[in-house]
């Protein structure tokens, strides 16, 4: 009996690891909102990851992403647009907003400065 619940809680366990690295998450995405005329704006929440992970901006109109750091790991200190050569600290409890080109579209990928938390700005 307890080898047969060794067992069950093993394939239970080994389940959940799977589930956990090589699963398919669901993913918030979140669309800019229009400011003015000439300026889009998203905010993300930076705690245990970013919230919305998934930024989608409009081409050719001036965006900015602005960045609400919680978590206080140095891993979530900083983040990494690495195709816009952008690589800024967040500040613990205080917006920090990020400038992000739209002229040209296509899905670019952010992470912290440990690339261990991931993020995405879709440009359409």
């Amino acid at each position: 009996m307890a080898q047969a619940l060794t067992l069950v809680v093993a394939v239970v366990l080994i389940g959940f690891i799977s589930w956990w690295f090589f699963g398919k998450h669901e993913q918030k995405e979140v669309s800019a909102t229009m400011k003015d005329k000439n300026l889009q704006k998203v905010k993300v929440v930076v705690d245990g990851g970013y919230t919305p992970n998934t930024v989608v901006l409009k081409k050719g109109v001036p965006a900015e992403i602005v960045f609400e750091r919680k978590d206080p790991s140095a891993c979530l200190e900083k983040v990494v647009f690495e195709d816009f050569g952008i690589n800024e600290t967040l500040p613990k409890d205080q917006d920090h907003a990020i400038k992000i080109d739209t002229h040209k579209a296509g899905e670019f990928n952010y992470a912290c400065g440990m690339n261990m938390f991931h993020g995405k700005v879709v440009v359409k």
